[in-house]
Formats: C-alpha cells, structure tokens, sequence
C-alpha cells in the first residue's frame, strides 16, 4: 500500500516516508495518484477564500430550489424569519414578565401584573412554532423536487456526451466524484443553507433581544461562535479533501465488489480459482481507507476539541461580563434574567448556525464537483447540428421528419483517431466508402482498428483529422440523435438489458412503430430469435433478468439472436453489424448472414459488416483490410486473392483448417445430424 502520507493534508510531504499501512502488495492504483495535485491545492486553500466561495454556492443551489419549486421556497424562507420575529418578541416580553415577578409585593399581585405579559410570550411561542413547522413541512416538499432536477441533468449530459469521454480516466473520476457525492449534495444543500439561514434568523432575534437589554453583551455572544465554527469548517475541509484522495481508490473498490457479487463473474471467479486473489487486491484497497480514515477521525477529533476549548473560553469570559454588569448595579436582575434566557437562545442558534455552516460548506464543495462535471460535460456535449439533407430531398430543403431516410454515399477521408491517453492513433489517414445498398467488409487482425472505424462511421467517435460525409453533408453538421436513428447496430458486446424481451429488441422505438408487436416478431423471425422467444414463459413478456421474480437469463447465442432482432427491428438505412455471429452455432451463423444480405437487397440498406469469419464476406461488394489502423488492401474478393495480400493469406489460414489432407474441404455435423460442407477458398 501507499505510504499514508501521500494523502494530501497538511504536513502531508513529512508524513510521506513513513511505513506502508500494511504489509500488502502495493498495486499501481495506490503509488501514484492523479488527483494529488488538486487536493494539495485545496489543502491550501484559506477560511477567507472559503467564505467568499460559500455564498456562491449557495446561491447556485438556491436558483435550483426556485426552478424546483418556488412556491415552496418562498413559504419556507418568509415562514422561517416571522419564527424569528416572534422569538425576538417573546425574549423582550420575557422581561415583562420577569420584572413584575421580581417586583415588590404580595405574591399574588406580581402574578396577575406578569400575566399580560406573559400571555405575550404564550402567544409568541405558538405563533413561532406554528411557523416554524409549516417552514419545515416546506423545506422537506423541495429535497426531492431538487433532487429529481439534478439527477435528470446529470443523465441528460452522461448519455449524450461524446463515446470519447469514457475512454478517458480522469473523466471518469470526475463523472464518479460527481455521482458519488455531487447528486446528493445538491439536496442536502438546499436543507443545509435553509437550515443556516433559520439559525442565522435565530442568532439575528437572540442578539438584536441582548442588543436591546444591554449591547455589550451581542460582541460577546457571537465570539463563542468563531472557535466552534473554525473547527467545524477545519473538520469538513478534511473531510472533502480525504475523499478526494479516495476517489479513484473507492471506485477500484467497487469494481472489485461487483465482480465479487455479480451472478455474471460467478462461474469464472470459481472455474479460475481467483477467490483468494480478489479478495486479496480488496483487501489492499480496503487496509487503504482504513487507514486514511482512521487519520481523518484523529485529526477531525482534534480539530473539534480546539473549538471546544476556545469556546469554553469564550463562554466563561461572556458570563463573567454579565456578572460584572449585575454586582455593578448596571443591569437589573430582571433584564439579567431575559439575558440569559437570551444568551442561552442564541448560543442554541449559534450551535446551529454552525453546524449548518459546517455542512453547508462540504457539500458544497461536492455540489461544486456536480457543477464543474456538469460544465465539462456540456462544453464535450454536440452543439446544435444542422439537419441538411443527406442525398433525400433537394438541396436547400430541411429534412422535416428529422431522419436520414435515404442517401447515395457515406464517405470517410483521410480519418485519423487516436483514443484519450493513446500514444498512437488507432485509425491512421483510413478513407472508406459505402454506396447505398452495398455490403462493405471491415476484415483485419484484432487491434487492427475496424470496429473504432465502424464507431467514427456511425458518428460515436469525432475523427481529429480527416471527416465523414453522408452524400455532401459532414456528420459533424447533423444532430447527433438524426444521424443515429440512421443507423442499426448488431454489435457483438451488447447490452443485455433488464427489460422484457419486446423491449430488448424495440429498445425505446416503441413509439416510433404503429404496430409494433408484429414488427418486433419480424425482426425475430429475421434474427432467428422466434425460437428463442417461444422457450420463454411469458413469450416477448418475459423479463429478461434472474434478478427479479419471473425473470429468465438466455445464454450468450440467444442474447445475440436478440441483439440481431434489435438491428432488424430499426429500419435504418444503415447496418453495422460487428461481429455479429461470435456467439452462434453454424446454423445461426448461416440464417444470420443470408438474413443480412436479403435485407441489403429488399430494403436497400447499406450494410457494414465486420468480421474474422471470412467465408462470411466472399458476397461483400467491397472489402476493406485493415492493419495497425490503415487501409492497406481493398476490392472485391477475388480482387483481393489474385493480390496475394494480408486478406488472401488470413483467408487460406482459414480455409485450411477445414482442409483434409488431399485438399477436399471437410463437413462438420450440424444440431439435426445433417453435414454442411465448409467455405474453402
């Protein structure tokens, strides 16, 4: 493990040559860490830069409860200042009543001189809490709200950000910082900053009352806030600062976790026997906050009880002035009486006002993490894209259904694309075209660039050099979801979604469809899903998840089946199909492919296939050979194997392994006995 004084606190560089926590194996994770640099910044920051950026943030949050619901604000903070009006008035009708109850006289003529007074202070005391509980009725009305808008902004950013961006780790850091911590803060907050606000309203009646009694007291109650407050900001800036460091540590945590607990990664972790091994790099990773939060706890602790001294200190100096003011005959014991009742008021209101403060300030260093992601989420966001035909009607004209019905030609020139944190591109100066109604063939070695191609294609990835045409109109000129809604994807690592088995072929298009059980079956029949689909309990409403009562799990043939029916089911005028026969037996392999190619004919769609299963391609209209991220042989099949290239030479590889020994090519047994004679060259 990292030595705890990488953690990035004070003295933080002293500490950094003590021992290892524990006698672990270090993994790359804990010796070096991406964020020290700005948590040491922070570490620096001073209470006067804490106190100008509080009111900032306070004031982001609070625009967010208005657009939440305004009525609910506005109620909570008038509410919560007529409680601090009638506190006031009831402090000062105190002394009303204290001074007729320690006036001269029987007791009796004192009781009914302080009962005006003290039906005041009744009356004030109800009001104040009638009004304190419907701010509070109020204030619990606008968490949610707040919390749904910060979560649906967040969504719409994640899911409509560039592919890009999760390639990258320190946005994923910082997505995770802004997950983990920022949604939740944004609530908080807004309970936090009412919660100071009504504790500051408290504070402003307690001390404009001791103002009124007597104003050498009001300097002396608000000096026993300082100590407590400085503690409580001191333990918060840790507090942030300590998960900070932990970030990314906490996110490795929870990866480890998952593959742990997740019914997927069962079977492996036993058939490997990595148990030992898992729970070993969790352990690592658990020693490791234990011991940074082990720190945090001394150093909060000690942080806390300096407050407390200080304020002990604070406290005594201001009875003893009290004292003073009552043996000088200043004061008399009436008012002296109010004043504590006072001082006792506002101390309470002190106490809160500074645990608000406390809590107010570290989340809103979190909710800062939410804003700051927010806004490097949206600057990477796609801005307004131009909607221009792309080959369908006449130039000039707006696209007015907002889709790509039809094009001749998709271009790709001079495309060069290198991956966050890549030190070489992937694709390198790589121009491809696809015609309408064409079959295009991405072939090459693993690591050869094709399905990154295939991504740039489909507008996922934005090339750094070079650019991407549908007839004469750049990709980066359309909107994002036009373009996409152009193109079906059959992709090999699918999502197999928790949903029922009409929703993972419909996957939201639903809408889009007039009868859209029947196009689902279609795309079933196409894919080779029916059969599938019929295995099922409850049919296309089965939900497909062993997580849930009734739910059923497919094995990896019959997601991908699925995951066909879902390219099918879009009837897009592009197809990417990448590999998308990994998982299926030779006969599925078969019904797919002869699928693909009368769906190409019928429909007129232009299909991009990418594959290692070359047989498949001998029909493509064009192949592409990639290697090391350029295009180096392309043409049709027999163009490329009277070149003698790359292709001609995977392709034999492939064909002779179904070779005998004279050369005839072998059959291979099917599910229903039958033999199959195999592609040769």
């Amino acid at each position: 493990m990292r030595p705890r004084g990488a953690f990035p606190f004070a003295r933080a560089r002293k500490r950094r040559r003590r021992a290892p926590a524990a006698a672990v194996p270090m993994g790359p994770e804990l010796s070096e860490h991406r964020w020290y640099a700005r948590a040491a910044e922070l570490s620096e920051t001073g209470m006067l830069t804490m106190a100008r950026r509080l009111p900032e943030l306070i004031v982001q949050v609070m625009r967010l409860a208005w657009r939440a619901n305004r009525r609910d604000l506005a109620v909570t903070v008038t509410l919560n200042v007529v409680a601090g009006v009638f506190t006031a008035f009831g402090l000062l009708a105190t002394t009303g009543v204290l001074t007729a109850l320690f006036a001269a006289g029987p007791t009796p003529d004192r009781v009914r001189a302080a009962a005006p007074a003290l039906l005041l202070v009744g009356a004030a005391v109800t009001v104040r809490a009638a009004c304190a509980a419907a701010a509070q009725w109020a204030q619990a009305r606008l968490r949610p709200q707040v919390e749904r808008i910060v979560q649906e902004h967040l969504f719409e950013v994640t899911t409509g950000i560039d592919l890009a961006a999760f390639d990258d780790a320190e946005f994923q850091d910082h997505l995770h910082r802004a997950r983990l911590r920022g949604v939740d803060s944004a609530p908080s907050m807004v309970d936090n900053a009412v919660d100071l606000f009504t504790a500051f309203v408290g504070v402003m009646a307690a001390a404009g009352a001791l103002g009124v009694l007597h104003p050498v007291l009001l300097p002396l109650l608000l000096l026993t806030a300082l100590p407590e407050g400085w503690a409580a900001i001191r333990a918060a800036r840790l507090g942030y600062l300590t998960q900070l460091d932990l970030v990314e540590v906490r996110r490795r945590g929870w990866i480890m976790s998952d593959l742990m607990t997740e019914r997927r990664h069962a079977a492996e972790i036993r058939s490997f026997t990595v148990r030992d091994f898992l729970l070993r790099r969790y352990a690592t990773l658990a020693e490791h906050i234990r011991a940074v939060m082990l720190d945090l706890a001394r150093r909060q602790t000690m942080a806390q009880v300096y407050g407390d001294v200080l304020k002990g200190a604070a406290t005594a100096l201001m009875y003893t002035a009290l004292g003073l003011l009552l043996w000088r005959g200043i004061m008399p014991l009436a008012v002296a009486g109010t004043a504590v009742l006072a001082i006792r008021a506002g101390q309470n209101s002190l106490i809160k006002l500074v645990y608000s403060l406390n809590r107010c300030y570290e989340d809103g260093l979190y909710f800062s993490d939410y804003s700051s992601f927010c806004r490097t989420a949206e600057q990477r966001l796609h801005r307004s894209r131009i909607e221009s035909p792309a080959g369908m009607p006449p130039r000039g004209e707006p696209e007015r259904t907002g889709t790509l019905r039809r094009f001749q030609e998709i271009s790709a020139t001079g495309v060069t694309f290198t991956y966050p944190g890549g030190e070489s591109p992937s694709l390198d100066q790589v121009s491809v075209r696809l015609r309408r109604g064409e079959i295009v063939a991405l072939v090459g070695e693993n690591g050869s660039g094709k399905t990154t191609l295939a991504k740039i294609l489909a507008g996922l990835y934005e090339p750094q050099h070079g650019q991407v045409r549908w007839d004469d109109t750049r990709v980066s000129d359309l909107e994002p979801d036009v373009l996409r809604r152009a193109i079906a994807v059959v992709a090999q690592d699918h999502t197999h979604w928790p949903m029922t088995a009409a929703d993972n072929i419909a996957m939201g298009d639903d809408q889009a469809v007039p009868d859209m059980r029947a196009a689902v079956r279609e795309a079933a029949a196409a894919a080779g899903a029916d059969r599938v689909i019929a295995t099922l309990p409850q049919g296309l409403d089965t939900l497909l998840d062993k997580r849930f009562a009734g739910g059923r799990e497919l094995s990896g043939g019959q997601w991908q089946r699925l995951a066909a029916a879902r390219g099918f089911y879009r009837d897009a005028p592009l197809l990417i199909c990448d590999e998308p026969t990994a998982a299926l037996d030779a006969r599925a392999e078969h019904h797919l492919f002869e699928e693909i190619r009368r769906h190409a004919a019928a429909r007129g769609r232009t299909v991009l296939l990418i594959t290692h299963r070359l047989a498949s391609v001998r029909h493509a209209d064009r192949i592409y050979v990639l290697d090391g991220g350029r295009v180096i042989e392309h043409g049709d099949h027999r163009a490329l194997m009277d070149l003698g290239g790359l292709y001609a030479e995977l392709y034999e590889l492939q064909a002779a392994a179904y070779r005998t020994d004279d050369g005839a090519a072998t059959a291979r047994p099917e599910g229903n006995g039958h033999a199959r004679p195999t592609a040769t060259a």
